[in-house]
Formats: C-alpha cells, structure tokens, sequence
C-alpha cells in the first residue's frame, strides 16, 4: 500500500502536469508516468564496492577517531546508490545470503538517476506541516520534490525567509556536547569533536547552510527514515536527494519555510 510520501509526490506531480492533484495513481495519472524499460537493472558488486564496508563505532568519540564513516553493509552501500531503502534491495533479492556476498555476486537493483541539471534553482520552499521540501526554477516550475525531516522542537524550527550561506559536499561534522542533552555520553565527553565525512557522518553526504547560525539542509546516516523522523533543529533529506539539491543551489538563495 503506498504511503503518504507517494502520495505526496504523486500530488506533486499532478500539479506539475496539470491535472487535478488528488493523491491517488488514477487512470489519468498513469497515462503520464512514462518511465523508459527497464525499471530493474542487473548489478555485479565489485572489489571497491567491498572496499567502503566498515564498522561504524557506536560512540561519538569513536567515530571521531575514524579516517571516514563510510556504509556499515553491502545492503546498506546498494540501497544509497539507488536511492532505496535496504529492505527494498532485500526484498528484490530473496534468497541472497548478504553475509556472504563477494566481488562477482549478482544483484537486481532499481534502475534509477536524477535528471541532469539545467539550471539552478531560484528558491526553495519547505512545509512544515507536510514535511516536504520543493524547489523551483525562475518560472515557479517545479525543479525536485523531497521528503524531509524537521525539528524536534516547535520552537526552534526556523521559519519565514532564510539565506544559503554556503555549500559543502562531503562535509565533516562537529559534534558539541550542547546540542546533546539527552546522551549521556555527550555530557561526560565534555569536548567538541570532529567527525570525519562519509554517508554516515551526522550531515550525510551534503551541507547546505543557512543564515541561521547552526542550521542548514543536510543529509543524514538513516535515508529510510526521513520524513517520518524528526531532527535536531535542521532540515534532514536523504544524502542522495541533499547531494542533488547542493547542484541545484547556490550561495544567496531564498530558502522560505512555512
């Protein structure tokens, strides 16, 4: 049964097509989502696959320690290169016993990859009601549509009109104790810590900042549960949706949240 994320993204797309958004994957609907065979593609895990699996620690200190924090599982690895969740990927592989894939295992994936980018966007929109996070070109034409995590507390979500400030790919990520309250860890650390990049880094695979101090769009070490979970503060997208949205922006551009 689809999920209120499909349905969000199947009302952005009505709307951008020009039909009426209803949410549902009517007959009208279908007749415009053309998508060119095949929807599978037949993937062979290689030596460099293999070579990004690690063990994470499950300390701030010890991932502060580490030269990368790069994916835990080969399940893991292939779900963020085709922008699924790992249960998808298992499920499209049944009977595949993933402790012991090597180089040569064949898998079947999702065949999947964002449209080039054009042009930049002009602004973006984020709703915090529905969770979603939008950007438009010069026109108000609909460029991407994301699922996206907001803040835990009421009070501290920005809104109204905010600035980029600055974009990083691959960013490292300080940890302050402050910002912790409820780890225990946190309080007995008693330091600032850097944390090294990788798609398990805190901020993911992308930093968009914002002129709020401390805040930004960022990516997150858990894509599966965006939009269903909430942040610290800032606005969490999947890395492979932040990494896109980080092409499309630009320093200066109007993020307005609503």
């Amino acid at each position: 049964m689809a999920g209120s994320q499909t349905g969000a993204a199947l009302i952005a797309f009505q709307k951008k097509s020009g039909i009426s958004p209803s949410g549902a994957l009517d007959a009208q609907t279908r007749a415009l989502l053309l998508i060119s065979p095949p929807v599978m593609m037949e993937y062979t895990v290689s030596g460099e696959d293999l070579a990004r699996i690690m063990t994470i620690p499950k300390t701030w200190l010890g991932k502060s320690e580490q030269t990368r924090l790069d994916f835990e599982t080969i399940v893991e690895f292939l779900g963020e290169k085709t922008f699924s969740n790992p249960q998808l990927i298992r499920e499209l592989n049944p009977g595949l016993d993933w402790t012991q894939a090597a180089i040569g295992t064949k898998v079947t994936l999702p065949r999947v990859d964002f449209p080039p980018v054009t042009t930049k966007a002009a602004f973006v929109k984020i709703s915090l009601q529905h969770c979603v996070l939008e950007a438009f070109d010069a026109d108000t034409n609909l460029l991407a549509h994301f699922p996206c995590s907001i803040g835990r507390v009421a009070s501290k979500r920005p809104a109204g009109e905010l600035r980029v400030t600055s974009i990083a790919l691959d960013p490292n990520y300080t940890f302050d104790p402050a910002v912790f309250p409820e780890s225990p860890e946190a309080q007995t650390v008693g330091r600032k810590l850097i944390l090294p990049p990788g798609p398990n880094n805190p901020v993911g695979v992308a930093w968009i900042g914002l002129d709020r101090p401390g805040y930004g769009i960022h990516g997150t070490p858990a894509p599966e549960q965006v939009g269903r979970t909430e942040s610290h503060g800032c606005f969490r997208l999947a890395n492979w949706n932040a990494s896109y949205l980080a092409s499309l922006a630009w320093v200066g551009m109007t993020v307005i949240v609503e």
